[in-house]
């Protein structure tokens, strides 16, 4: 199979991962040798990829606090809002503006921002999740139909918080963001870097490979070939440091059977530690770019 990224051919095999959350069943992860993205190799279409996001324990779409990890990551999300709200208002330069929010979950960040002064949308495929933000937080998402449906040059700011490697068709979706992203628009995009501590500490346990929903695991050098082969420009990486905690406590509980809240949270300060002095070996990433100038 050819790389979705780069299209070489130079493939191979690197490991082998359970789906932890819905199905049960195993899914190989190859590695291109050109740009480095790994890849789940034949996942589910996508009009039957829709069954593998449907659990209670699948938290961007239930809101679920059941369990030891889901509460950690509500106790924190307070504060990893405020971040992206920061982050997002420093890095265009801008108080208020029009944003859209793709893959919103359950419509958390859409209501914050709204709450900030702007005029946030948000695009949620999963119908529960869209149901889940009206309840929790009084806010109507968009199907994922909408996508297609805005004007040239309509927004500020898009954030994809976790969402990219859900993607099936990497390039025409990122051309119609920087088609709907105005001129001197910022996209934000969060993903997992499977070469951090972390990950490479939990191989095939690693929770943020989470097959099959995750299609595509990058490195910071693959991030930034399908940015400059579609069209955009890196301004900076930035570190999600709460991420290494969260996903090494499922890692813990995918490895072990049950969430280890101390073993967790060392990896986690560990890999954080580590990526202190190399940012690019966080758990996670967000890498914050504009359009390309023709």
């Amino acid at each position: 199979m050819n790389c979705p990224i780069c299209n070489s051919d130079q493939t191979r095999f690197v490991l082998k991962v359970k789906d932890h959350s819905v199905s049960g069943e195993f899914f190989d992860i190859f590695e291109c040798s050109r740009c480095s993205l790994r890849f789940t190799e034949n996942p589910p279409p996508d009009e039957k990829i829709g069954a593998y996001y449907q659990s209670e324990d699948y938290i961007s779409h239930s809101n679920t606090k059941q369990g030891l990890v889901n509460s950690l990551y509500h106790m924190v999300r307070s504060r990893t809002l405020a971040n992206k709200y920061h982050l997002l208002k420093t890095a265009t330069g801008l108080t208020k503006g029009r944003h859209l929010d793709i893959g919103a979950g359950t419509g958390a960040f859409v209501q914050y921002m709204n709450e900030h002064g702007w005029n946030s949308d948000g695009i949620e495929p999963d119908n529960q999740a869209r149901a889940c933000a009206l309840t929790y937080h009084g806010t109507k998402l968009l199907p994922a139909g909408s996508f297609e449906s805005f004007s040239p040059e309509s927004f500020d700011a898009i954030t994809l918080w976790h969402v990219l490697e859900h993607v099936h068709d990497l390039y025409p979706y990122m051309h119609q963001i920087k088609k709907i992203l105005k001129p001197g628009g910022v996209l934000f995009i969060a993903v997992p870097n499977y070469t951090s501590y972390d990950a490479v500490k939990y191989g095939a346990f690693w929770a943020a490979y989470d097959v099959p929903r995750h299609l595509y695991h990058f490195s910071p050098a693959s991030m930034q070939w399908l940015l400059k082969s579609a069209g955009f420009h890196l301004k900076e990486m930035v570190p999600m440091w709460w991420d290494s905690f969260y996903v090494s406590l499922l890692s813990e509980k995918y490895r072990s059977g049950h969430a280890s809240l101390f073993k967790g949270f060392v990896t986690g300060a560990i890999s954080n530690l580590k990526a202190t002095r190399d940012h690019e070996k966080c758990s996670s990433l967000i890498f914050v770019v504009e359009k390309g100038k023709v």
